[in-house]
C-alpha cells in the first residue's frame, strides 16, 4: 500500500470527517431533546398523581438513569455493529485488490463514467488514484469510508449518554427548585424553552426551516406532556 495519498482523496476524507462530525452533533441534539420530553413526560405524569417532591423526584432521577443506560448501550451495541460491517467491507477490499488488482481498476473507472466523466478522463483520474493509493481511491470511490475515522462505539456511547442526562436534568431541576403550586407550570416553561433551542439546532444541523422544525419538536414535547399528565390524574383519582 502507498504511503502517498492522492490530494483528492484527502479532500473527500475531510469531507466525510466533517459529515462525521454533523452526525455527532445531531445525535447529541436528538439524546438531549429524547432526555428532555421523556423525563418531563415522567415528572409530569408522576407529579398529576402525587405531589410528594421527593416521590416525583425519585421517579425522574430513576428515569433519567434508566434511560441515559438504555440509549448508551443501544449505541454502543448499534455502532460497533456498523464498524465491524466497516471492517469487514474495508478487508474485502483490500483482498479484491491484492487478488484482481484490474478487475477493480476497471470498477474504479466505470464509478467516475458513472458520475459524469468521459470514458478517457475516468481512465486517466483512476489510474492516477489508484497508482498514488489504490486503497484509498477504492474506499472513497466504492465504499464511502474513510478507514482513518471509523465510528467508535465508546464515544458514541458515552456522548448519547451524556446527552440524554443534559436534556433530563432540565426538568428534575425543575422539580428540586419549583414549590409546589409552581412546579407544573415551572416544569411546562422550562421544557418548553429547552425544546425550543433543541429544535433549532436540530435545524441548523440538519439544514432544516428553523421555526418548522422547532414548532414540530415543541408540539411533540407538549404533546407528551399533556397525555402522561392525563394519565397521572386519572391514576391519581383513582387511587390506583
Amino acid at each position: 500500500m502507498a504511503a502517498v495519498r492522492d490530494p483528492i482523496v484527502h479532500a473527500e476524507f475531510n469531507t466525510f470527517s466533517t459529515n462525521s462530525k454533523l452526525n455527532w452533533l445531531r445525535a447529541a441534539v436528538l439524546g438531549a431533546n429524547d432526555g428532555i420530553v421523556s423525563i418531563s413526560s415522567v415528572i409530569v405524569g408522576v407529579a398529576a398523581a402525587s405531589s410528594s417532591r421527593t416521590f416525583i423526584l425519585t421517579a425522574g432521577v430513576a428515569a433519567m438513569v434508566a434511560g441515559a443506560l438504555s440509549m448508551a448501550v443501544g449505541e454502543y451495541v448499534s455502532v460497533s455493529s456498523q464498524r465491524d460491517t466497516e471492517k469487514a467491507l474495508l478487508i474485502k477490499e483490500q483482498m479484491e485488490l491484492d487478488t484482481v488488482p484490474d478487475e477493480e481498476l476497471e470498477e474504479l473507472i466505470q464509478i467516475y463514467e458513472k458520475k459524469g466523466l468521459s470514458r478517457a478522463t475516468a481512465e486517466i483520474v483512476g489510474k492516477e488514484l489508484t497508482a498514488r493509493d489504490a486503497f484509498a481511491a477504492h474506499v472513497d470511490a466504492e465504499l464511502n469510508i474513510n478507514p482513518d475515522d471509523l465510528a467508535n462505539p465508546f464515544h458514541a456511547a458515552y456522548a448519547s449518554g451524556i446527552a440524554f442526562c443534559c436534556g433530563a436534568i432540565i426538568p428534575v431541576v425543575a422539580v428540586i427548585f419549583a414549590s409546589a403550586s409552581l412546579r407544573l407550570t415551572i416544569t411546562f416553561i422550562s421544557v418548553i424553552i429547552a425544546l425550543i433551542i433543541t429544535g433549532m439546532l436540530s435545524a441548523y444541523v440538519g439544514g432544516a426551516k428553523k421555526t418548522r422544525a422547532t414548532l414540530r419538536v415543541v408540539i411533540g414535547g407538549i404533546m407528551a406532556m399533556i397525555i402522561t399528565f392525563g394519565i397521572g390524574k386519572l391514576f391519581g383519582i383513582a387511587g390506583i
